[in-house]
């Protein structure tokens, strides 16, 4: 036997370690450029192309296309979360790279729709008050930081594929994130949604573009969290109490179960 072909495996391994955690910066990279376009695209403001800019087309064009370009983004981002898909997936893309190349996929597919989007020019409501205009606009910074923050409040890099990549550089394998409810979740199950609902309808100016835009993105995510949460309540089993205790995406009703409690107990003390 070749007394150098050990090394040269090595050597190999190595490289390909490298690659990997190489591909998932670059995943990274990606979709962190197609967040912040996507600050511009929905906010109408510094980027060239924006949900209602550029050259407009017939009505019935312009909403089959931007359907279409939905449906695509919907689809993609279902079916390739989806635990059979990603058992099926792994057989193909190695493991440790997984979660970055569902990253990549996503962001490729919201750059099309954002180069492929088609205004429609027509406006449902406009506000016309200064006042209104800086509260709408304040409430749609508020919904990217909330998207942001319940990102990190999990595990971001886990989310975006790096922590993946990482601990395949070093070694360490598969550590799998536990449940867990820091901050925001312990409000509501879903705040990375509650700021998405934030952005998606906080402007001072709602053209049909920008409605139909809103429309189809809500009823997805309410959509998607059907499927969302039966697959954490098979991974976890904690979810399910969880999911009973804490409301789906508005705080309000967690207050009011909190409010409802303190009255049963000091009910509970009255009586005794």
């Amino acid at each position: 036997m070749n007394a150098g072909l050990p090394s040269i495996y090595f050597r190999l391994g190595l490289k390909l370690w490298n690659a990997a955690f190489l591909y998932g910066v670059i995943c990274y990279l990606v979709f962190l450029a197609t967040f912040v376009y996507a600050i511009g695209f929905i906010g109408n403001f510094l980027v060239p192309r924006s949900i209602d800019s550029g050259p407009e087309s017939s009505l019935l064009r312009a909403l089959a296309i931007n359907a279409g370009l939905l449906g695509l983004f919907a689809l993609q981002h279902s079916i390739t979360a989806r635990a059979r898909f990603k058992a099926a997936w792994t057989k193909i893309v190695p493991k440790p790279v997984e979660r970055s190349t569902y990253v990549l996929f996503s962001s490729v597919t919201l750059l099309l729709l954002f180069w492929k989007w088609q205004p429609m020019g027509v406006v449902i409501w406009g506000v016309d008050s200064t006042t209104g205009q800086l509260a709408l606009q304040s409430l749609y910074a508020a919904g990217w930081m909330v998207v942001l923050a319940a990102t990190f409040l999990i595990n971001h890099f886990d989310l975006f594929g790096l922590r993946q990549v990482w601990l395949n550089l070093v070694g360490r394998g598969d550590e799998p994130v536990g449940f867990q409810t820091p901050g925001l979740y312990r409000l509501v199950r879903h705040p990375l949604y509650l700021g998405w609902l934030m952005v998606f309808w906080s402007t001072p100016t709602m053209t049909l573009a920008h409605l139909v835009f809103a429309l189809a993105t809500t009823a997805y995510i309410f959509i998607a969290i059907q499927f969302e949460e039966r697959d954490l309540i098979r991974l976890h089993k904690e979810y399910a109490e969880y999911r009973q205790r804490v409301p789906m995406i508005l705080p309000i009703a967690s207050a009011r179960r909190g409010s409802l409690t303190e009255v049963r107990a000091a009910r509970v003390r009255q009586a005794s």
